[in-house]
């Protein structure tokens, strides 16, 4: 049992080393630009109010239009200057609308990193150029003002919805930031008064009413209640607080009034690392989004080869300039890159989205993205797949007598105890709530155990030395469960009625309920499973032949967790470790994917990846599942995004005019926006996505 203890204790020490606490103020407001740079600066309120002032413009322009007049059979008022109306408002609606374009077209060539931007900014330049040109007499061809401004308002459109949908998958975070409240209750000497949060400091002691919002981290002192923490943590059910209980700003309390005294504040509560850690995350590149701009980029070069040559092409076979510019304009238009560029960073927005409300914070979205690779998860085995804390976990007891019965008698006496082992006992009645009897007469046995008074007996608790002092009578029934325990490297405990052992209590770190369906989960995925310990090798072994583990490292010191990890990667496995962030920081560094634990207590672990809020070992398959949804949806973007210009590029240049089947650049601009909001609603089938 010394193992178990020492292993416990280690694992879990360092919980609570400051982090470097940034302020979370605006993170949601940019957080989705930085995912998608080149709306730096923008808002979905800007395109919205600049594509209903160009569509107010584009309408008149397309009504006087001639060329729509003919094709459509109609014609429009007339008036001193009415045939002026396409030039003027196509003109003013281009450098109203189009500017933004021309402005994003300089960024990205002052970069030189030409994308979707430069591909706008020439379409929409060409056909105002090529206008204006026909329009003041030099060239005689029919004017592309109807077009143009069909297309400006279009791709604002386009990139009003692209704005939306990734500012309203961002919105976590500024949902986070409403949870806390604007003023809290503190109580001062004679009463309490209504503060400020801002004015709050550690050591204050607050009021929380039932129903309101718990404005600080803090502890329990006094009071009992039931607080939602489902928006914090993802679990559902109401967690019971009580005196030395730990509260989280931002949760909801229930019906009970707590006094709480405050931990942390503003940047230091675990909301704010919780908001730090998604920006984060939403600034984070991952290797498909890498692989996405650069995908940008060529399609770029090779939609303006194609229209230079669509231009050259159709001059070579003698046809009107017009003609072969309105080509050049629709190739242009129909190969932006405008889908590709939100393909990525809106599936990768709501992925982290989903993980927030499922107690998944992803740090690193590379770690999100390659978790779909894994093959063998390494799990830390104190306070991962154990509670980090002695439970009863097995029990003999003599024949006319139960359970409940003797656990509640034990507990009764052990209340009195500060021993680990005690507390042990303490808890597994509480955790079957157990009503415990009176104890009188309570008096330790140097070395041997305690002794008390329950119901008029006089009953002892302790180990062999107890046994052996009293000669005392075991049946062989605990002897059996006893032996079993010794085994295992586990603690065991009678209790003695008299000199007569009436049970026995077998104590250990006792194993998650969870552990056993997280560890099922992953063999299920078709992925190892692998643990580390500094206990003993039989407690080890006992441990993972009850969740079923394939391999087992014991008597592990924390600076050779690495060591292990590394051992797995050489023959050729991708690993993630999973530990508490502290002790295990170097193996969850050097693993492909770290996964901190414990972050219910510190979600300002800094040294996974992935951080798992609720401490849920069933939270790391459901990581391999989120991270295999998520790349599912980001290739079917990207083909959705690129692959349809296989056949739109040679479609615009007019490849089968020859049958009477032509695009304009407005029909091209239609197209590409279609495509963009075929990703957008692709990408929003992923909230469907079972983890």
């Amino acid at each position: 049992m010394g193992e178990s203890q020492s292993s416990s204790h280690d694992s879990h020490a360092g919980h609570g080393a400051p982090a470097n606490h940034g302020s979370h103020a605006g993170h949601g407001a940019h957080a989705g630009h930085d995912a998608h740079d080149r709306h730096a600066g923008h808002s979905p309120e800007m395109f919205r109010q600049k594509f209903w002032l160009s569509l107010a413009l584009t309408i008149p322009v397309v009504v006087w239009s001639q060329h729509i007049q003919d094709l459509l059979g109609y014609t429009a008022p007339s008036f001193a200057g009415s045939a002026r109306i396409p030039a003027l408002l196509g003109m003013v609606g281009f450098l109203y609308g189009g500017l933004v374009f021309l402005r994003g077209a300089w960024d990205e060539l002052r970069s030189r990193l030409p994308g979707m931007m430069t591909l706008i900014s020439l379409a929409i330049s060409v056909a105002i150029v090529f206008s204006a040109v026909v329009e003041l007499g030099i060239v005689e061809a029919e004017s592309l003002w109807w077009e143009s401004a069909t297309l400006i308002t279009i791709m604002l459109l386009g990139h009003w919805i692209e704005m939306r949908s990734i500012s309203e998958a961002s919105g976590a975070l500024q949902a986070l930031a409403k949870l806390i409240p604007d003023m809290a209750h503190r109580v001062v000497d004679g009463g309490e008064e209504d503060v400020t949060v801002a004015q709050l400091r550690t050591g204050d002691t607050l009021l929380v009413r039932p129903g309101e919002n718990i404005p600080a981290d803090g502890i329990v002192r006094k009071g009992r209640s039931s607080v939602n923490e489902a928006m914090i943590t993802g679990e559902s059910r109401p967690v019971t607080k009580e005196e030395g209980a730990e509260v989280i700003a931002g949760t909801i309390n229930g019906t009970g009034s707590l006094r709480i005294e405050v931990t942390g504040t503003g940047d230091t509560t675990k909301l704010s690392g919780i908001m730090r850690l998604v920006s984060q995350a939403q600034q984070s590149k991952s290797r498909v989004q890498h692989l996405a701009d650069r995908a940008a980029q060529i399609l770029t070069i090779v939609a303006i080869l194609a229209g230079v040559v669509t231009f050259a092409v159709w001059q070579f076979l003698g046809a009107p300039i017009d003609f072969a510019l309105t080509r050049v304009v629709t190739v242009l238009v129909i190969s932006c890159p405008h889908a590709l560029g939100l393909a990525v960073p809106l599936v990768v927005a709501i992925s982290t989205t989903l993980g927030v409300h499922g107690g998944l914070l992803v740090r690193d979205r590379r770690g999100l993205e390659e978790a779909r690779l894994l093959d063998t998860v390494v799990f830390d085995k104190t306070g991962t797949l154990t509670l980090g804390e002695f439970r009863v976990v097995d029990m003999g007891v003599r024949a006319g007598a139960t359970e409940d019965e003797v656990l509640a008698i034990a507990a009764a006496i052990e209340t009195e105890s500060e021993h680990p082992i005690a507390r042990g006992i303490v808890r597994t009645a509480g955790d079957r709530g157990l009503p415990l009897p009176a104890v009188e007469g309570f008096n330790a046995i140097p070395g041997r155990g305690v002794e008390a008074t329950v119901g008029g007996a006089r009953y002892r608790i302790g180990g062999p030395a107890l046994l052996e002092q009293l000669a005392a009578d075991v049946p062989d029934e605990l002897r059996r469960v006893a032996d079993l325990a010794s085994s295992r490297g586990q603690a065991a405990i009678y209790l003695l009625a008299d000199r007569a052992a009436v049970a026995v209590f077998v104590v250990a770190d006792a194993i998650r309920e969870e552990s056993r369906e997280a560890i099922a989960a992953l063999h299920a995925a078709g992925i190892e499973v692998a643990m580390l310990t500094g206990d003993a090798e039989p407690v080890a072994k006992a441990v993972a032949a009850e969740l079923g583990i394939d391999t087992v490292f014991a008597r592990v010191l924390p600076e050779d967790k690495a060591r292990h990890v590394q051992a797995l990667q050489r023959l050729g496995k991708k690993v993630a470790m999973v530990g508490d962030g502290v002790n295990d920081a170097p193996a969850l560094a050097t693993a492909d994917i770290g996964i901190a634990i414990g972050a219910g207590t510190d979600v300002a672990v800094e040294a996974g990846h992935i951080v798992l809020v609720r401490s849920d070992p069933r939270d790391v398959p459901r990581i391999v599942s989120l991270s295999r949804a998520t790349y599912r949806k980001m290739v079917q973007n990207l083909w959705w995004a690129a692959g349809y210009n296989i056949v739109a590029i040679p479609l615009a240049a007019g490849a089968l005019s020859a049958w009477g089947i032509l695009l304009t650049p407005a029909l091209g601009a239609v197209l590409m926006s279609l495509s963009t909001i075929v990703v957008a609603l692709n990408a929003q089938l992923l909230r469907r996505a079972r983890l």
